[in-house]
């Protein structure tokens, strides 16, 4: 049973994240790329309360990055899947206790979060593109384009082209999923000692 979604100061705890994301010392990034803080705090949170309150904590915390860098993708889908997958971990499986562990989890974590939203950028382009595509073929099947060698599709492209996925998305993919991986250890051990004493606490 979820005990830690119960206690208001933990929950608010949460709001952890967007600051760590606006504030990053540059010492904690790799390559100008900040780590995964939502994963950070994600992954001991619901390996320790369960899937049903990862995956809201997930929905929670993805809203709230998502308003601060409001854009097409968005981060509730991979992290509502993070918190339910990790919740069920946690309560199906041995307790999650080494540090390799902790890393193997926030390294995948990372990793499919940030495929998501590569997913979902590409989807967004194929449609601006199709969408500009048949714009412009029935503009110029009407005889209102004048100029009817420029075609505007590739110019609705939302600037996540695959060359772009390719190379500089690659870079901040990988380079986000290493940072996140090495502070895993010492961060999500830290928490979930912490998260099972007081819940174990709050159960006798």
């Amino acid at each position: 049973m979820a005990v830690l979604s119960r206690q208001p100061w933990c929950v608010a705890t949460s709001l952890l994240v967007p600051l760590l994301t606006l504030a990053a010392p540059g010492w904690l990034r790799l390559a100008g790329v900040a780590p995964a803080w939502a994963v950070l705090w994600l992954l001991p949170w619901a390996l320790v309360d369960g899937s049903i309150s990862g995956g809201l904590a997930g929905l929670a915390v993805g809203l709230l990055l998502d308003a601060l860098h409001p854009s097409g993708a968005s981060l509730v889908p991979g992290l509502v899947l993070l918190g339910w997958w990790w919740g069920r971990i946690g309560r199906k499986g041995a307790p999650i206790q080494g540090t390799f562990n902790l890393a193997l989890l926030a390294l995948f974590g990372t990793l499919l979060l940030d495929l998501s939203l590569m997913i979902q950028w590409l989807l967004i382009s194929w449609r601006n593109h199709a969408a500009a595509l048949v714009l412009y073929e029935g503009s110029a099947a009407s005889g209102s384009v004048l100029d009817r060698g420029v075609n505007p599709a590739p110019l609705a492209l939302p600037g996540w082209h695959w060359d772009d996925l390719a190379g500089a998305g690659l870079q901040v993919l990988l380079a986000q999923t290493l940072v996140t991986a090495l502070l895993a250890p010492l961060l999500c051990s830290l928490q979930l000692l912490l998260w099972r004493q007081l819940g174990a606490a709050w159960r006798s």
